[in-house]
């Protein structure tokens, strides 16, 4: 499983379509997506965004498009690129950006038992 964050509102307007991501590929090339295990790394990119946010689960079998697993930073950590549209059956759940008092991210309950990396 692999998960992208979004505004709530923008997933409003996904969520019944067949699938997604112009506005990201054409801004990126690709959709960016992080591993549960790594996703603590790349939270505090949303930190100073006021919109209700949430984690759009994908199970990355069930995409119908490339994943590359790729260190563009140089950090040492390959992250999921979605390299075409996500085909919404792929979306396994939909869950909350969950913040602490602070505003930092919140491990969600659903990944209590993933090893943060």
């Amino acid at each position: 499983m692999i998960l992208h964050c979004m505004k709530r509102t923008t997933w409003e307007e996904r969520r019944n379509k067949e699938s997604w991501g112009k506005r990201n590929i054409k801004a990126e090339g690709f959709i960016h997506c992080s591993t549960v295990e790594y996703f603590w790394r790349v939270a505090p990119n949303f930190i100073d965004i006021e919109d209700e946010l949430i984690l759009v689960c994908i199970d990355e079998n069930k995409l119908k498009v490339e994943v590359k697993y790729e260190d563009g930073d140089n950090c040492g950590r390959e992250y999921p690129h979605v390299y075409g549209l996500i085909n919404n059956d792929a979306v396994i759940n939909v869950l909350p950006f969950l913040r602490n008092e602070d505003g930092t991210y919140k491990k969600n309950p659903e990944f209590e038992e993933i090893e943060d990396k």
